[in-house]
């Protein structure tokens, strides 16, 4: 199968490598708090369940938010300047977006890693197969077009043939001058996050690749 990209979870189709991106800011916070020290990152994609093991895991961080503001009684958001030190062994994260894309892929894809600008290079050497799904996390089950920016990107640096929709994603990459054009390009969602989309615009700031090793409970666990 050449490179494919998937404009929402739903029409992923089933790779050997799964991709995952949600660029603002699922994608770029978990590489970022790995980065930073988090031994791993527990992903929900439900608010209930992440406070659960919030309980059962004493040393942990609860991190999440619903429509860009952090949820009641979390510890953080889900910014990743808020993770530029580490502050537990574990990170337990539930999105809007981006966690329910993990979800979603790793039902689909025998290996799931996680793509943004941040760590651009680093994932892109790590997926570069002749197998590979890269799947936009979007926004409320829809096109996001910071996610599509994103995946236009990571296709530019992989060698396999294309889809439609991966190619479609270059074009759409290359419209752009710079990655902070592309990731401001979008007209969904909430005002306010302009110093978060200027840190996720960052290209290559991380070498990490979050990968899903197994899961803890309904989780997702996301190690480097």
């Amino acid at each position: 199968m050449p490179v494919h990209v998937a404009f929402t979870p739903d029409e992923a189709a089933p790779a050997a490598v799964g991709v995952v991106v949600d660029v603002l800011r699922a994608t770029s916070t978990i590489a970022q708090a790995l980065a930073a020290g988090y031994e791993r990152v527990l992903c929900c994609a439900e608010i209930a369940d992440a406070r659960e093991l919030r309980a059962e895991l004493p040393d942990s961080l609860l991190g999440g938010e619903r429509q860009a503001i952090r949820v009641e009684g979390f510890d953080v958001g889900a910014s990743p300047r808020e993770f530029l030190d580490a502050r537990a062994r574990t990170l337990i994260l539930s999105t809007t977006n981006g966690t329910r894309a993990i979800l979603e892929t790793a039902r689909r894809c025998d290996r799931v890693l996680l793509g943004s600008l941040l760590n651009l290079s680093a994932l892109a050497a790590a997926a570069d197969t002749d197998d590979v799904v890269i799947v936009c996390a979007g926004f409320q089950g829809g096109f996001a077009l910071d996610d599509a920016y994103c995946a236009g990107r990571i296709v530019q640096r992989l060698s396999g043939e294309r889809t439609h929709a991966a190619a479609a994603s270059v074009l759409l990459a290359q419209g752009f001058a710079t990655a902070l054009d592309g990731l401001n390009a979008r007209t969904y969602g909430p005002p306010g996050l302009e110093d978060d989309i200027a840190f996720c615009a960052q290209e290559d700031l991380l070498d990490v690749v979050p990968e899903l090793t197994g899961s803890v409970g309904s989780a997702a666990r996301i190690e480097a």
